[in-house]
């Protein structure tokens, strides 16, 4: 069988579906990969079995741009792969590949899954465009052998504009790799605790109410250290980039950028914050959770279902400042302790919920049906 797989970002595909592939490759499968070039896409080149590898096809486009002409060049695109390649079943991930790839497969008779990781800023904020993007996603949809959603609000949002009413299912996220993402012993807080924040630098992701909370706390708790990771978004770089570096040259925060040695950092850290305004599932406060680390998270689908509350984490409500800082001073308000026992409460909580290897069986259980 011939699987052709279209996303937007080589490194999420290589860190939070690369299992998925190999799986794919020991069952003798030949599996293409269509995305954008960028400095991430020789991970996935070198992933492979023996003399089985993944063939990427590159294929240029803007993750967020809206240019029609630019995006009909893709969905042209997409066509003529499906042309040339004549794959048995498409998987797409990401909104762009979800709408485009969706359609252009609709056209061509070919069978495929979508994976809706999240509704998007576009679509959240409401206004035209979140009204012409549902109305695309129900045509692209609507032939689909399965759209898999990742929180139950995402899918009774989309239900509720009749998109994939009859061919829906709901993934565990991304799931976790529990060998990769193993237990690590809580650190010794003697010289200080540490926060830790693994997000995209945008508004949507609460930047601007972790970096507003490291001020307030670190005046309150000099013994507190604030770290954050990950990378600008370009549109948003130069509002945020000079903000960052004067508090990191302040001593509030240390910002260490985009990194691949996140799980050594989460390790070293002894909580992890994600104020997020709205998510699919997050795979951050997963690999938190699979590490041992208790966790602060906005009080919104996509993230409360990778805790228990009170037990493996607290919620606070998104959006709010206030509501963070008063999330820290109560987890800060436990003993060490407590704070290690949320972090092994977590680990059990991901075991028996989000194991990567059952999202990789929903994905050969889907295909087995649509396929045959």
């Amino acid at each position: 069988m011939k699987v052709l797989i279209l996303t937007n970002y080589a490194n999420g595909l290589y860190l939070f579906r690369k299992e998925l592939l190999l799986s794919f490759l020991e069952e003798g499968h030949e599996v293409f990969v269509s995305l954008p070039p960028d400095e991430n896409v020789e991970k996935l080149r070198t992933l492979g079995i023996a003399d089985k590898k993944i063939n990427i096809i590159e294929t240029p486009f803007e993750r967020r741009g809206i240019n029609p002409i630019k995006d009909f060049g893709l969905f042209r695109a997409y066509l003529k792969m499906l042309d040339k390649q004549k794959p048995d079943v498409v998987l797409t991930y990401t909104i762009k590949p979800n709408l485009y790839g969706g359609l252009a497969c609709t056209l061509k008779k070919v069978s495929y899954l979508c994976n809706i990781t999240g509704l998007g800023t576009a679509i959240e904020n409401g206004g035209i465009l979140s009204r012409i993007l549902l109305r695309f996603y129900k045509i692209s949809m609507q032939k689909a052998g399965r759209v898999f959603f990742q929180n139950k609000r995402n899918l009774d949002f989309m239900s509720r504009y009749g998109i994939a009413v009859n061919n829906h299912a709901i993934l565990p996220g991304s799931g976790v790799n529990l060998k990769e993402h193993s237990f690590e012993e809580y650190p010794s807080e003697r010289k200080n605790i540490c926060f830790l924040a693994v997000i995209r630098i945008m508004k949507d992701k609460g930047i601007e109410e972790y970096l507003e909370a490291a001020r307030i706390m670190k005046i309150k708790k000099t013994k507190l250290r604030f770290f954050l990771v990950g990378e600008y978004e370009e549109e948003t770089r130069n509002e945020y980039e000079p903000q960052i570096q004067a508090l990191d040259k302040q001593g509030i925060i240390k910002y260490l950028g985009h990194i691949d040695n996140v799980a050594e950092v989460m390790a070293a850290s002894h909580i992890i914050v994600h104020p997020s305004y709205h998510e699919g599932l997050s795979n951050v406060l997963l690999e938190a959770a699979a590490c041992g680390r208790p966790v602060l998270v906005s009080d919104i689908n996509g993230c409360i279902e990778a805790i228990c509350e009170g037990v493996s984490g607290l919620t606070f409500a998104a959006q709010s400042t206030e509501a963070l800082v008063a999330a820290m001073e109560k987890i800060l308000a436990l003993s060490t302790e407590e704070r290690r026992s949320m972090g092994v409460a977590g680990r059990a909580w991901v075991e028996q919920n989000f194991d990567r290897n059952m999202v990789i069986q929903a994905y050969k259980n889907a295909i087995a049906q649509i396929v045959k």
